[in-house]
């Protein structure tokens, strides 16, 4: 896990308010030694703030077979405060982490005798390697925002921020699930901030801090999409957006000034993928995505991403525009901070899935009106309207109606009608309305599907009232609510 890339520190290392002491010097660690009953194998990194270690433990739970991993930090004397900080950071909130998108807590140590972590080994290697090969092909390119975005989400599920974000800090293990790790400058909704507490600059990696990383705002959920869209501009491009700048005078100038579009320096870049970008990269978080599950269904599916300004940029606003952003950033305070878990809470996917071809008109008129509130009262709430267009399990499907005309596109239009006057009421067009035909034998199977790969957080569905049809065709409601992860509700003809 060899990191080239500029270490995350503070802008200025002399920056404590109340400096951690430094903990005693320990005797230098060696292959074959035991420590807490696990021995140390083999030094795999040494790296500016710690290393790493292949371990075994001597007295494993029965059944394990994890390969292991320890982190010791380097502690000599006279280094960065930061770093002794970042390590308790890292110490205090891995246990609290679980999922496949980041490596599984298994011990530490405390600092009046020797410091660790152990944890799992993840078998994969960073994607900082790619980097020296970008630009790379943009199907990857779109591979691993879209992954990189699902491990986000997860993460900030669990209540974290990252704030770390880059290449050398994503492994991609063998089966392509991304997973994130170093987590010392990482920010927890119920756990103390203790880099807060004690340091007063901004803590980040140059390329990769957000504009209100740099206003020392460590709390929103937006800053690692805006990092990850530093990433997808360097492998998109072979360029960083903002260079790489080592001072707070150089990081603020993100504040203002516009990366080059991404279409002028690679032109096979797709204007839906500069859009995305981008987007990523505006300057104030509430002009984001809202949250990295948004992010991860545009990545996924870009038939539906809405085309802006962003699409068609081919140079950076002029000098006049930039000195009126600068005059502005000289005073301009932080965004109004909110916790990971408020902000998920209002970024939330809502998903309809309308049934066009069977439903009655007046089902279908209730299900927009129920729609209608339950988006209205989540101002930062994604609409995605999907239909399955049923396909035959064995034989030939017919794609086109007797007119001649493709049953796919006709079901997308009567998609988009239904969803009009949502979208006119509410005003949803900047990107918060997308449409999608699933072709699929089991329309309750799609759906499902569906809403657990995009992490969808509510599904809005019709009954059929009809009980011969519902004989008939099964009960996909049914079927939906007892078997998907999120909320379902649904709605009846009155």
């Amino acid at each position: 896990m060899a990191d080239n890339e500029p270490q995350a520190s503070l802008a200025s290392p002399a920056s404590a308010s109340t400096a951690a002491p430094a903990p005693a010097p320990q005797g230098p660690l060696e292959a074959g030694m035991v420590l807490d009953g696990f021995r140390l194998e083999e030094r795999l990194h040494q790296g500016g703030m710690a290393n790493l270690w292949r371990v075994t433990r001597l007295d494993p739970p029965e059944g394990e077979v994890l390969p292991l991993i320890m982190k010791v930090p380097r502690i000599k004397g006279g280094e960065d405060p930061a770093t002794i900080v970042g390590f308790e950071v890292e110490q205090m909130l891995m246990p609290a982490l679980k999922g496949p998108h980041v490596p599984r807590f298994v011990a530490r140590g405390d600092w009046t005798r020797q410091a660790y972590i152990v944890m799992e080994h993840i078998e994969g290697q960073s994607l900082r390697a790619r980097l020296d090969e970008a630009p790379l092909p943009l199907d990857e390119v779109i591979e691993i925002g879209s992954r990189v975005a699902t491990a986000l989400h997860d993460l900030h599920k669990q209540h974290v921020v990252h704030l770390d974000i880059k290449p050398s800090n994503i492994v991609m293990k063998p089966d392509g699930t991304a997973v994130l790790v170093d987590f010392g400058l990482s920010r927890h909704d119920f756990l103390p901030d203790l880099l807060e507490e004690e340091f007063s600059l901004p803590m980040g990696t140059g390329p990769y801090m957000s504009p209100e990383q740099v206003q020392f705002v460590r709390n929103d959920p937006r800053s690692d999409l805006f990092a990850l869209g530093v990433m997808l501009y360097h492998f998109s491009t072979g360029e960083r957006p903002f260079g790489q700048p080592s001072s707070v005078r150089g990081l603020r100038r993100r504040l203002y000034v516009e990366p080059v579009p991404p279409r002028a320096i690679n032109a096979e870049i797709p204007p839906w993928l500069q859009e995305v970008i981008l987007h990523c990269l505006e300057v104030k978080p509430e002009r984001r995505y809202q949250s990295a599950a948004q992010l991860a269904l545009d990545l996924q599916r870009p038939e539906s991403v809405v085309l802006s300004k962003r699409a068609e940029k081919m140079q950076t606003s002029g000098t006049l525009k930039t000195l009126k952003r600068w005059f502005f950033a000289l005073g301009s305070e932080p965004p109004l901070q909110a916790t990971v878990t408020e902000q998920l809470a209002r970024s939330p996917i809502i998903m309809a899935a309308v049934d066009t071809e069977h439903a009655t008109a007046g089902l279908l008129e209730q299900l927009r009106e129920t729609v209608r509130r339950i988006v209205q009262t989540e101002p930062g709430a994604r609409l995605a309207c999907v239909s399955v267009m049923k396909t035959a399990r064995i034989g030939m499907d017919e794609l086109t109606d007797k007119d001649g005309k493709s049953v796919h596109v006709k079901q997308l239009i009567a998609l988009k009608h239904w969803a009009r006057p949502i979208s006119r009421a509410l005003k949803l067009d900047d990107g918060r309305l997308t449409f999608h035909v699933l072709e699929a034998p089991d329309a309750a199977r799609a759906i499902i599907e569906f809403a657990a790969k995009n992490r969808a957080d509510h599904i809005v569905m019709g009954a059929r009232g009809n009980s011969a049809l519902r004989r008939y065709l099964g009960s996909v409601s049914a079927q939906v609510v007892a078997e998907s992860e999120c909320s379902v509700t649904v709605v009846r003809e009155s």
